[in-house]
């Protein structure tokens, strides 16, 4: 599998960051990992990352919706304030527990990539690699 540039965890649980760290590691998803406990967090580490990734080397932020702080859905309307060539190579995939219809309302209206339920496991990785970056884990 071709390797994406870099993943960016953003949870507040940071067990959550590192058990999935640990997941994208062991398939070898990326060649970076980073972490944030909130959106104001990520998005500085989201400057960096998409300024050095192109479309045909993508990040993928995994997103958790709710957050202290800055949370997924104020994030994402931050992120839609770069530059449009930084947006080009970053899918958001929104990274939850949280099922309710409320929450998936306004999930659903969001530019997003997609959305996954917790917890983050090989089958759900490998439908978003498929889905959003046309690769996946070798038989």
């Amino acid at each position: 599998m071709i390797k994406l540039s870099s993943v960016l965890l953003v949870d507040d649980d940071p067990r959550t960051n590192d058990l999935n760290e640990r997941l994208l590691k062991q398939l070898g998803v990326a060649d970076r990992y980073l972490a944030a406990t909130d959106g104001a967090e990520a998005l500085v580490a989201l400057e960096d990352l998409a300024a050095e990734a192109q479309p045909t080397s993508p990040v993928l932020v995994l997103l958790d919706v709710k957050m202290p702080g800055m949370d997924g859905m104020a994030f994402v309307e931050a992120y839609h304030q770069l530059p449009t060539a930084r947006q080009d190579a970053v899918v958001i995939v929104m990274h939850t527990a949280s099922m309710n219809s409320v929450d998936l309302g306004r999930i659903e209206s969001l530019p997003i990539a997609g959305l996954v339920s917790k917890p983050l496991t090989k089958e759900k990785l490998d439908t978003i690699l498929k889905l959003h970056f046309q690769r996946q884990f070798l038989a």
